[in-house]
């Protein structure tokens, strides 16, 4: 029987073993090869990374050979790379696109392939519907590529891509107040970098999880709790200012401040475009997928940006970037784009961002969002994730639209939106979305109200609903 390949919010992804298999890895390859063969510019080349999992390496390379043999030059990297180093290399090599032997933040047991379109970021759904059509023509007639028809050049990639990353934030300007950070790639792709970039400024630095070790034992690689657990403590025991965490292929951000409390990605974007609206009086579009907090809307109204919404899945970001004059762009899982970089998520980039407001404001990160709670009212947040089929996902997504629920934890639900899966909003910007993943078999809960408390109990009670109806 052949393996279903299905698409989600950034490329293929799937189980190692089970539908993640060498000749599932090579027809994803071979048609976006075609793609570019007969829809891009094949000469330019394509970029290949990967990331630490099990078997990247390998499918790395034979994502270079399928791609060589189809007449398309290679570049390959010479070690596991942060995806966000292959989009520079995709720009800065001015090539055809990238491909990226990655499961992002997904559990060990997964891996996938990422498509970087010529503009260094995801793909738009225009391009993968095209990739998704060659892929359904490969696997009813395959195609005969010779072996190795172009030459795969084996490169250092992370280098150039920190050489960018010293002039996009000022380390000199971190190093100043005398900072100690931890750092905690997660057994990922990330590895070595912030470490590095610290290091060579002076300033002190802890890496944590940066040993190869595809089992991420003990953790998931995102950056969001409970897998910030070893950070957290290693923060608190050393006494640093700050700790930060970028998930498997280095492009999505977290981070613990020195009282050891977790800093989401949603204080992160909201700390971020506060400072550069206010202290740097920058301007521009700002755009946040359906999951962001509404925190974002409300810095957006003071300081007059306007704010545009997508649904979930960076690529939807990644299109806005390319059309408009976007100053930041953001998403609930971590990743955050910014001007003058990449149409990209960067949790690298992100993290030193982050010290540098820390540095020039000479305030701790928990202080920083307590400084947005009481200008902006406070924004709690929380997410349960529930292990189901995709199919039994969809279902009850679509069972709880169609039921328009009135009062959820007590809380009169004053609109319903749809514009990915179902949001339910309630008074002081309070708000529950029921979604199914597009990458895993999940369903997502999603929350955002003024008190923990109420965070916990909008979620225990959709979840309980969410069982007895599964």
């Amino acid at each position: 029987m052949t393996t279903k390949i299905q698409f989600g919010t950034d490329g293929w992804r799937g189980v190692i073993g089970d539908d993640f298999t060498f000749s599932n890895v090579r027809q994803v390859v071979a048609a976006i090869a075609e793609y570019v063969r007969h829809e891009g510019q094949p000469e330019r080349g394509l970029v290949v990374g990967f990331d630490t999992r099990f078997l990247s390496l390998e499918c790395a390379r034979l994502a270079a050979e399928t791609v060589a043999a189809a007449g398309i030059p290679v570049t390959l990297a010479n070690r596991a790379t942060p995806t966000p180093a292959i989009s520079y290399a995709v720009v800065e090599r001015k090539a055809a696109g990238g491909i990226v032997i990655t499961a992002s933040h997904n559990p060990y047991r997964w891996n996938g392939v990422k498509f970087k379109a010529p503009y260094g970021g995801s793909a738009s759904p225009a391009i993968m519907r095209r990739i998704e059509i060659y892929l359904a023509r490969l696997r009813r007639r395959p195609a005969r590529f010779r072996r190795h028809v172009a030459p795969i050049s084996e490169q250092d990639l992370i280098g150039p891509y920190l050489e960018r990353l010293k002039k996009l934030a000022s380390l000199d300007s971190i190093r100043s107040p005398g900072p100690r950070f931890v750092v905690d790639p997660m057994y990922g792709a990330a590895r070595g970098c912030l470490r590095s970039l610290f290091e060579e400024r002076g300033i002190a630095c802890l890496e944590i999880h940066g040993e190869q070790n595809p089992l991420f034992p003990g953790l998931n690689p995102e950056p969001i709790e409970p897998h910030v657990a070893d950070l957290r403590r290693a923060v608190m025991e050393g006494r640093f200012t700050a700790g930060f965490a970028t998930d498997g292929d280095g492009d999505r951000v977290g981070a613990v401040d020195s009282s050891g409390s977790f800093i989401d990605s949603h204080q992160i974007f909201s700390i971020l475009l506060k400072h550069w609206a206010s202290q740097r009086k920058r301007t521009g579009e700002v755009v946040k997928t359906f999951s962001t907090t509404e925190m974002v809307r409300k810095i957006c109204q003071k300081f007059g940006l306007p704010l545009h919404e997508t649904p979930i899945g960076f690529k939807f970001i990644c299109q806005l970037m390319l059309e408009r004059n976007i100053l930041i762009g953001g998403e609930e899982s971590g990743g955050i784009a910014v001007e003058g970089h990449l149409p990209e998520r960067d949790g690298i980039l992100n993290s030193l961002f982050l010290a540098e407001v820390m540095a020039e404001r000479n305030l701790t990160l928990g202080e920083l969002v307590a400084e947005l709670h009481e200008e902006f009212g406070p924004h709690h947040y929380g997410r349960v994730d529930l292990e189901v089929e995709k199919a039994t996902a969809q279902r009850f997504v679509r069972s709880a639209a169609r039921r328009k629920l009135k009062k959820i934890a007590g809380l009169d639900v004053k609109g319903i939106e749809d514009l990915d899966g179902v949001k339910l909003r309630f008074a002081n910007s309070a708000w529950l979305l029921i979604r199914a993943s597009g990458t895993e078999n999940v369903l997502r809960l999603y929350a955002e109200a003024p008190t923990r408390e109420l965070v916990r109990q909008l979620l225990d009670e959709v979840t309980e609903f969410a069982r007895r109806a599964i």
